[in-house]
């Protein structure tokens, strides 16, 4: 007699049992957590009332500096990036040769190492330079080369998303190859990009971290580097937590937003 073969399970219920056996090891995890943590030593490193409280209104400046770094950082980026973009996919080969050195250059080296070079190395270079707005135009042009890079590609992309019909038909109206770009595809192109610009603008409010290679002073410094400050001066990591969250409260509505706009993207 031929032996019986047991019946294969469903690809349902094989679901099923694997979506229960990740519950189960999660469950697990956080049982065991939650049993072996030292709970009371924790407290007393991160959750110290009132150091956090003493690092008010005090934090503010540096929330507000990040605030102002990111954004100087992404407009300085788009600036350049647009145009890069445009250069990347630009008949005239120079131009293209030029923009991939540029984008490949920039993406390839840390934000860190750039900041340097924008603030010790150009002037070393060049004695005597002044950056407009000091410590801010630094950081502008610092992180905005790096941003911009990033920029040059999701626009290039974008572009490279528009339908080619959108060009055949501005072209047969008549319209320069400069216009069509600028007038039709450009604007085209950005629309579809926005999730990965709200991207870039969570990158680089985390990238502006890095500002302290700068010397800054109490008036300029930005939300880590103030944290840094409290927990060498508190001996406490209260501040990091605290310095923490304020930055999740900038990165986790841009997140939920860039989300949000894939989503829209995609349903059309």
């Amino acid at each position: 007699m031929a032996a019986r073969t047991r019946p294969r399970l469903a690809q349902r219920q094989r679901r099923r049992i694997s979506r229960a056996i990740q519950y189960t090891v999660a469950a697990a995890v956080v049982i065991a957590i939650a049993v072996f943590a030292d709970w009371g030593r924790i407290a007393d490193s991160f959750l110290q009332l009132d150091i956090a409280a003493g690092m008010f209104p005090a934090v503010w400046t540096a929330f507000w500096n990040t605030i102002v770094y990111t954004l100087l950082a992404f407009v300085f980026g788009m600036v350049a990036g647009v145009p890069i973009a445009l250069m990347r996919v630009s008949a005239f080969a120079p131009y293209r040769w030029f923009a991939a050195g540029y984008v490949e250059v920039f993406r390839g080296l840390p934000a860190l190492l750039v900041l340097f070079l924008v603030g010790f190395g150009v002037p070393q270079a060049f004695p005597g330079i002044q950056y407009p707005g000091g410590v801010y135009g630094q950081v502008a042009i610092g992180l905005g080369l790096t941003s911009s890079a990033y920029i040059a590609e999701s626009v290039r992309a974008g572009i490279a998303a528009v339908p080619k019909g959108q060009v055949e038909a501005a072209r047969s109206l008549g319209m320069s190859h400069t216009r069509t770009m600028v007038t039709v595809v450009l604007p085209q192109a950005l629309r579809i990009v926005i999730p990965p610009l709200t991207n870039e603008l969570v990158m680089l409010t985390k990238d502006s971290s890095l500002v302290f290679v700068l010397g800054v002073t109490t008036a300029t410094m930005e939300l880590s580097k103030f944290a840094r400050n409290e927990l060498t001066s508190s001996a406490n990591a209260t501040p990091l937590l605290v310095g923490g969250l304020l930055y999740l409260l900038l990165t986790v509505p841009l997140s939920i937003l860039a989300r949000r706009l894939e989503k829209r993207g995609d349903a059309r």
